[in-house]
């Protein structure tokens, strides 16, 4: 029993407060920024197998609200994919022999362990006045106090159904093992003996994981973990009842599942239902809705939110992995026209003309689609027939800035889509692997009120490109205003640019294998502004 000191005194209802919160051993702290020292770090850490990250969803509910069916036909819609489904209900504690005696009041549905508070008052008379009063409020049944030497109190649970339901731990473990391309071992519980049973359940790495469970949500960490997080609703009776109806629907899937399937009888089910289950659903589950990025109201029986979910699924599953983990990236769709010319710029033997022809093709495709990206207004127009036609105004207010020299590449292609377009030009000069020096700027007086295409063929370390936004913000430019166009990206100048600037869009054909020992794009295509310019050495 952990005993975790509280200086100064603590009201009743702070302590109302601190039952009903979370505790968690530890926190991923994944959405902090790095600092400028660290970026060459960022740009040699990327995870290995961050090309084979799989598609993970969280389907969260209330018990017996049907959770299990939408995953069953998920899983049947996507039978074309690996597809493998992950029960919270697998890693739930085993019960002691001590707890089996009193296994009517223990909670499968409580997320947080809190077993004991040390309270000081600052006087004994207060801690005794405190004492008195907490044994008279039923609101705490379940918790039982114990007056301490010099103005202590002890509160701690008398129930088992104050312990954490779930191994989350061991849940995080299995999904780090799955998410890194490893199988992963999936307990397997029997609610009749209330513990573990061989043989545990092997998984094997997949292209989507179901994650489901009652408070799947609940734990940041887990919620971490998921690209896509459902919230499964059941139906109400009317538009006045807020919890009633759904309730009644999961009380009677519940009875019809556990006396069937747990082999429970009636009266024990209605018993914990009533004690733990709706309780637990109002304070722990419901809460956790508010995560969620889609709610499926009717559950199974929304085979229309469902066949739109699969549609979701396999455009992600379509699309390179880095586009899982930042919605910011876009890789341009693969065609057999852009592989060719990717065959063609990449070859060392290739031509510095035929190098310069179909980069160019390149990088037009790659500029209109950054273009499209802009934003747009509605605009009507009359055609020579005299009919009207609804359309889109292009954006007035845009600009464009290359880094020198290989962005230069680029403006020829950004002209030819952006008439009279304006132009500006970053210098940064390279000083070895790390360092990094700007020594030349000339951009439009007004960039700040304007968006901004910036230009660079290759993505690399990313160093370089932290520069440059950095400049273009501290300019007065709005993040969500920059749009990064590049021909080629390795994984590790994503991760970098993508960590510092979330709000800016990077506009690619393809995404690269890495980095080498000389920081070179592999496979790549050579120093990019000397083939381009023909300043080549040979």
């Amino acid at each position: 029993c952990r005993r975790a000191e509280r200086m100064g005194s603590k009201g009743v209802d702070d302590l109302i407060e601190a039952s009903s919160g979370v505790h968690f051993s530890g926190f991923h702290l994944n959405g902090v920024k790095p600092t400028n020292s660290e970026v060459d770090q960022l740009s040699n850490s990327v995870p290995e197998s961050v090309d084979k990250q799989p598609f993970v969803i969280g389907v969260a509910g209330g018990a017996a609200s049907g959770k299990t069916t939408v995953c069953d036909m998920i899983i049947e819609q996507l039978r074309d994919q690996r597809v493998v489904l992950v029960n919270q209900d697998s890693f739930y504690h085993n019960l002691s022999p001590e707890e089996l005696t009193r296994v009517q009041d223990y909670n499968f549905d409580h997320p947080a362990a809190y077993e004991a508070y040390l309270i000081k008052f600052s006087t004994p008379f207060l801690a005794n006045k405190f004492c008195s009063r907490f044994r008279m409020l039923r609101a705490f049944e379940g918790l039982e106090v114990s007056l301490e030497a010099e103005g202590f109190v002890f509160v701690h649970s008398i129930l088992l159904g104050l312990r954490n339901a779930f191994d989350t731990e061991q849940l995080l473990c299995a999904m780090e093992k799955l998410r890194h391309g490893q199988p992963a071992d999936i307990p397997k519980y029997d609610f009749k003996s209330y513990k573990n049973v061989l043989p545990v359940r092997r998984v094997n790495p997949s292209d989507v994981i179901l994650l489901e469970g009652i408070l799947i949500f609940h734990d940041p960490r887990v919620r971490d973990l998921m690209n896509m997080k459902i919230f499964v609703d059941t139906v109400r009776s009317s538009k006045f009842d807020i919890f009633s109806a759904d309730a009644d629907v999961r009380l009677a899937r519940r009875i019809r599942r556990d006396t069937v399937e747990k082999g429970r009888d009636i009266g024990t089910v209605l018993d914990q239902y009533s004690k733990f289950v709706k309780p637990a659903f109002d304070d722990f589950i419901l809460p956790t809705k508010k995560y969620a990025d889609i709610i499926i109201p009717r559950g199974g029986d929304n085979h229309v939110a469902i066949d739109l979910i699969v549609q979701h699924i396999r455009t992600k599953l379509g699309q390179h992995d880095l586009c899982k983990i930042y919605p910011n990236l876009y890789v341009i769709q693969s065609t057999f026209q852009i592989r060719g010319m990717h065959t063609l710029i990449r070859d060392a033997q290739t031509t510095k003309h035929d190098f310069v022809f179909y980069a160019d093709r390149l990088i037009r495709l790659v500029v209109e689609h950054g273009l499209g990206h802009l934003p747009f207004t509605e605009k009507q127009v009359i055609t020579p027939t005299g009919s009207v036609y609804t359309g889109v105004d292009f954006c007035k207010r845009l600009c464009g800035v290359s880094v020198i020299r290989s962005g230069e590449s680029m403006e020829n292609a950004l002209r030819a889509c952006c008439k009279g377009i304006k132009i500006g030009k970053i210098l940064i000069h390279r000083e070895g692997d790390n360092g990094q020096q700007l020594i030349y700027e000339k951009l439009p007086t007004d960039i700040s009120d304007r968006h901004v295409l910036l230009l660079d063929p290759i993505l690399g370390t990313g160093n370089s490109a932290v520069q440059a936004i950095s400049l273009l913000i501290k300019k007065g430019v709005p993040e969500s205003n920059i749009i990064f166009l590049n021909l080629i990206s390795a994984p590790q100048g994503v991760h970098v640019v993508c960590k510092h600037f979330p709000r800016i869009k990077i506009v690619t054909s393809e995404i690269e294998v890495g980095l080498n020992e000389d920081y070179r794009v592999i496979p790549g295509m050579g120093e990019f502004g000397d083939r381009y310019f023909g300043t080549d050495d040979e």
